[in-house]
């Protein structure tokens, strides 16, 4: 036994030896809860207290699951195969399976996975003659799931207008068919088995008498439903209740979008009378300025149970922060800082750059893939292979050339307009006879099929007529309107990261025009010399490319654009075991750690989120999200915002986020010149704010001399004499190489050499 025990710090000891009664342990962040909670099932089994099968441990992944399992294994000579350890959904269904007849199931019922479910719902409204636009499948599956987790069945779930008592019918007759066909989705897995617990008594008590040791991992991320159905496996406020060990970490729920209740924690000390409640507060992971971050941070949250994070491995080094003029400096100059680290042997893999969007990883992946930096977009897809970008990408293919026949596939019934596969049959037959493309066969279709078809064609050509001799951005911007793609993820619960995409591929085209040289008078040039254009300065003041640098050709910007998009959706992601950077969103990166870790875009309205202030309690879950960043980093720990952002189609002011104003200034390390234009507020002390005004005048002036940039900035109105009024919106440069990125509305963005061409403050 003490072999088992050995090398536990006290907290992780008497968490481990606790006797059988109910117990709530608070493990913060690299606090080694994995290891109190296999260590405390060992223990039970190795002290004779339980045997394997008297033992119900819940995860929140079969990895976290097989993990335990493995670990257990390591330290009993005992067979983990049948011990009651999984998700919610693994658990449940093993019972389902067991007393499928109580429960009302077939034996052999079959799981439905998201997509399955879809799919099914898609069939339920056609067979139904319910019109798919007016009640969206995905819009109805996420009514459906909610429902269910809350332990609602239809005829309890509140019809309170026309729209919603329609999809209460939809939702009885999901269940019903569902019913027939003997098929289960996921949220049914586990209000199935509450239901069967509830009024089956005998069966309940079985399981009650059986399981007289519960225990439950990332306890703070519990729904309603499965909360109550703890409460029912344990037999909460039973004189013979069982002993639940509950391991959590309420300054790490940051899952409330999804249903997960944070109050759950405080509840269960409540209802279940816990007398030991126990704090994991030695962490092992990082370093002392990261883990002062993340307290005095996380301090700031209100109804915290309360805990303070501490380690042996020093205070290591200062949080780097960086204050950049734009969200393309702030790519780049993660670039650099991603370089140095590797040059001085870091593994790219222990490299993790954080965002709270996923919109936001456009820019970081573009710079990744200019400096050709290997990387891995963890628990997503990069940005051109995102389902959104990819029919967007294609309406513009077809606009490019109509007769590319999987462009057209794609789309031509997304959104959906009716087109059917046996229109499509229809369609595939013509071409073949024709031998021609589909897009070209579509006036040999007749009937309601060939309507179809034609409106679509319609729509293409409309599409190209009105985009004839714009530039590309606007170009992008009014295919994703006449596509109505927008439109379409409106109706969907979870479109808003989607919508933030598609405006994220109008600032790609921005971009891309702007480094490769084509503009609304420019020259179109392409291939591989152009991405080393040089801009240079007519004698008027407007860009032009030098042709010793980009070679001409007949490529215009959309053709360019999308061979531009192809490459980056095809190169530089890591092969399988290929050591590469890590991208991810601060959702996807709990549970995970790095060496080094970015934490991107801290600007109000960002991180935290814009939504977060609609919302009862928003800001606070927003600077849980903020903690769980911060305690991912072992070693290195960089914080960024810029200035200004390219998002939603448009250029972003921002101020800084509030989270600066709550984290250690001595933990911190200021990289850039913290010189901050108004409307960031209260702004941090530049390193001259102290000099004497006469001392501060004559700095001011030699920079002055030296950069002609230090005259101006971001957010500068400006006058051209021939492009009129714009804005500032980026600086480059220094010296008389200075340039300033400006949009002149009308005119589109225009590069600028500071030295040479003839602006006037506004």
């Amino acid at each position: 036994m003490q072999n088992l025990l050995h090398n536990l710090n006290p907290e992780q000891l008497a968490a481990v030896t606790l006797p059988a009664q109910s117990a709530l342990i608070l493990a913060g962040a690299g606090s080694g809860k994995t290891r109190v909670l296999t260590t405390r099932i060992a223990w039970l089994i190795q002290t004779g207290q339980v045997s394997p099968g008297g033992i119900l441990a819940v995860t929140f992944t079969n990895k976290a699951a097989k993990e335990m399992m493995s670990r257990l294994s390591a330290m009993l000579p005992i067979n983990t195969r049948g011990m009651w350890i999984g998700t919610f959904h693994g658990l449940c269904n093993r019972l389902l399976r067991a007393h499928h007849r109580d429960a009302g199931l077939p034996q052999t019922f079959q799981i439905l996975d998201s997509g399955d479910q879809l799919s099914f719902i898609k069939r339920l409204l056609k067979a139904n003659n319910i019109d798919d636009e007016k009640f969206p499948p995905k819009t109805l599956m996420y009514f459906i799931n909610s429902a269910k987790d809350q332990g609602l069945r239809a005829a309890q779930v509140d019809a309170y207008d026309d729209f919603n008592r329609k999809m209460v019918g939809l939702y009885d007759l999901y269940d019903a068919q569902c019913q027939r066909e003997g098929v289960v989705d996921f949220a049914e897995l586990l209000l199935r088995t509450y239901e069967l617990l509830s009024r089956n008594q005998p069966l309940r008590e079985h399981y009650q008498e059986r399981f007289r040791h519960v225990l439950v991992d990332e306890f703070q991320d519990t729904n309603d439903l499965q909360y109550k159905w703890l409460k029912l496996m344990a037999g909460a406020g039973n004189r013979r209740a069982g002993a639940v060990f509950a391991v959590g970490d309420d300054d790490q729920s940051i899952y409330a979008f999804r249903g997960a209740n944070v109050g759950n924690m405080s509840a269960f000390e409540r209802e279940f009378e816990v007398k030991n409640l126990i704090k994991l507060e030695q962490n092992y992971r990082s370093h002392g300025h990261i883990l002062d971050s993340a307290n005095i941070l996380i301090a700031n949250n209100s109804k915290r149970l309360g805990k303070n994070l501490r380690t042996d491995a020093g205070h290591g080094e200062l949080v780097r922060v960086m204050e950049a003029s734009s969200d393309i400096q702030e790519a780049n100059w993660i670039i650099e800082e991603a370089k140095s680290l590797i040059r001085e042997g870091s593994l790219r893999s222990e490299i993790a750059i954080l965002y709270r969007s996923n919109a936001q990883s456009r820019v970081i992946e573009h710079a990744l893939f200019t400096a050709n930096i290997p990387y891995r977009v963890y628990g997503g897809q990069r940005f051109f292979e995102r389902a959104e970008i990819k029919h967007a990408i294609a309406y513009l293919q077809l606009m490019d050339n109509p007769h590319n026949d999987s462009a057209f596939l794609r789309v031509v019934n997304f959104p959906t307009r009716g087109i059917g596969a046996r229109s499509i049959e229809q369609l595939q037959d013509a071409a073949r006879a024709q031998g021609s493309s589909l897009y070209a066969a579509v006036r040999h279709v007749g009937g309601k099929a060939g309507t179809s078809l034609a409106n679509f064609v319609k729509l293409i050509e409309g599409a190209r007529f009105e985009t004839q001799n714009l530039p590309l951005p606007e170009m992008v911007k009014i295919v994703l309107d006449l596509s109505t793609l927008i439109t379409h993820y409106q109706t969907e619960k979870e479109g808003a990261d989607r919508i933030e995409n598609l405006e994220q591929l109008v600032n790609a085209a921005t971009l891309f025009v702007s480094e490769e040289g084509f503009g609304k008078e420019a020259p179109a040039f392409s291939g591989p010399a152009s991405s080393a254009a040089v801009l240079l300065e007519n004698g008027d003041g407007t860009a032009i490319i030098d042709a010793d640098a980009a070679l001409p050709t007949l490529m215009s910007p959309l053709s360019a654009f999308l061979s531009h998009a192809s490459l980056e959706a095809g190169d530089n992601q890591a092969q399988a075991g290929q050591d590469a950077m890590q991208l991810m969103t601060v959702h996807s990166a709990k549970g995970l750690e790095f060496d080094a870790v970015f934490i991107t875009g801290l600007e109000e309205g960002l991180f935290p989120h814009e939504n977060s202030a609609q919302e009862e309690s928003g800001v606070e879950e927003e600077r849980r999200l903020m903690y769980v960043a911060i305690t991912r980093a072992r070693k290195r720990l960089y914080l960024s915002f810029s200035q200004t952002r390219m998002l939603h189609g448009q250029t972003r002011y921002n101020m800084r986020s509030r989270f600066f104003d709550e984290l250690p200034e001595e933990s911190l390390k200021w990289l850039s010149p913290k010189i901050q234009p108004s409307w960031f507020g209260n702004s941090k002390k530049s390193a001259w704010d102290d000099a004497p005004i006469e001392e501060s005048n004559r700095i001011a002036q030699q920079m002055t001399r030296q950069s002609p940039s230090m005259t101006w900035r971001i957010g500068q109105g400006v006058a051209h004499p021939k492009f009129g009024e714009g804005v500032i919106v980026n600086i480059e440069g220094s010296g008389t190489n200075a340039r300033a990125h400006i949009n002149f509305g009308q005119f589109g963005m225009k590069l600028l050499d500071l030295s040479v061409a003839k602006l006037e403050k506004i």
